[in-house]
């Protein structure tokens, strides 16, 4: 009996200490340079299955090379952000933020923090030395997991608006799918905020004055604004009930120097986790403006990324972007 006890405690010891893999992201690969069928499908059919493009970022590879890998800038003066170990390693970089408003819109009623993977990227990218062209996203589990979203029924709605998205990829992309696969997530997926203001008469006027001041603090630290979606005019203009929000808006963040760094650095595939979504409301009468994002540790996690100059650049941001939000007012809950 004792035998017996001692060997079913061992085994359950080995169990819990067992990783067990999850899907992360889905990728089409397709032979050749698939950009013109790309195009095609994310300006002309996305929106036949229920998508909305809000923020087309095309060919961002051609901005690296212009701000990092030419010594001279237009003027003829030297180019500050050239880098000494520039190389070329990217054919095409997309970034392309989709979210279905009608279907999304029951969940974030529920469920605001679904905000951080909405809109998200549906990424395409082609390396120089490849000719391959990969066009995907995150799988839907990976972000409920990331923002917390455990509720089955929640879970449920959200994962179901994507076989028409993956099958209308498909179609007109073609080619194999990949997906990978991670074996942990971090110990913190998300980062969140809140700030209590005064309320004014009119909340736009507190809104203007917030917006522009956070906007202006990360730029200042070389951030740039990549996309901002606001889910309670879009929802006003469909004539949708969105009441329980006097405001919802989500900003898209790059920090472009780290972008470059990782994307043409070798991992190109981290773009389906970029822009950063910052999801930000107000509930109807309060004066609390609450604040997520999914953290930059999610991606060394996801994508299984093994350079420690990437990792550790990803946490610098972290640690940054919460001293920003507390510069701004925020208090991290």
């Amino acid at each position: 009996m004792i035998k017996r006890l001692i060997r079913t405690t061992l085994l359950l010891s080995v169990a819990t200490t067992i990783a067990f893999a999850a899907q992360a992201v889905r990728f089409n690969v397709v032979d050749g340079n698939a950009e013109e069928h790309y195009n095609n499908l994310i300006n002309k059919k996305i929106e036949s299955v229920g998508y909305v493009l809000s923020d087309p970022h095309e060919r961002i590879n051609d901005a690296y090379k212009k701000k990092y890998g030419t010594k001279t800038l237009d003027d003829g003066k030297p180019n500050d952000g050239y880098d000494p170990a520039w190389k070329e390693t990217l054919d095409n970089l997309g970034f392309f933020s989709i979210a279905n408003d009608v279907a999304l819109r029951e969940i974030l009623i529920t469920n605001p923090e679904i905000g951080g993977f909405s809109p998200f990227n549906l990424h395409t990218y082609k390396k120089k030395n490849e000719n391959k062209t990969y066009v995907g996203h995150l799988v839907p589990e990976v972000m409920l997991d990331i923002v917390g979203i455990k509720d089955e029924a929640v879970r449920t709605k959200f994962i179901a608006m994507f076989p028409a998205l993956d099958d209308l990829v498909q179609k007109e992309i073609g080619g194999k799918v990949q997906i990978t696969e991670y074996t942990a997530l971090p110990k913190k997926t998300m980062m969140n905020f809140e700030i209590t203001f005064d309320r004014p008469k009119d909340l736009g006027d507190y809104i203007d004055e917030f917006q522009e001041e956070f906007e202006a603090a990360f730029e200042e630290k070389k951030y740039i604004i990549a996309g901002y979606k606001n889910f309670k005019e879009s929802y006003s203009d469909l004539e949708l009930e969105f009441g329980k929000y006097d405001a919802y808006f989500v900003y898209s963040l790059c920090h472009f120097t780290y972008s470059y760094n990782i994307f043409n650095k070798g991992r190109p595939d981290a773009g389906a986790l970029a822009p950063c979504s910052m999801y930000m409301y107000i509930e109807k009468g309060s004066n609390k403006l609450i604040i997520g994002m999914p953290t930059l540790a999610n991606w060394t996690a996801v994508l299984n990324m093994k350079d420690e100059v990437m990792n550790k650049s990803a946490d610098n941001l972290d640690k940054e972007i919460i001293k920003i939000m507390i510069g701004l007012g925020a208090k991290e809950i």
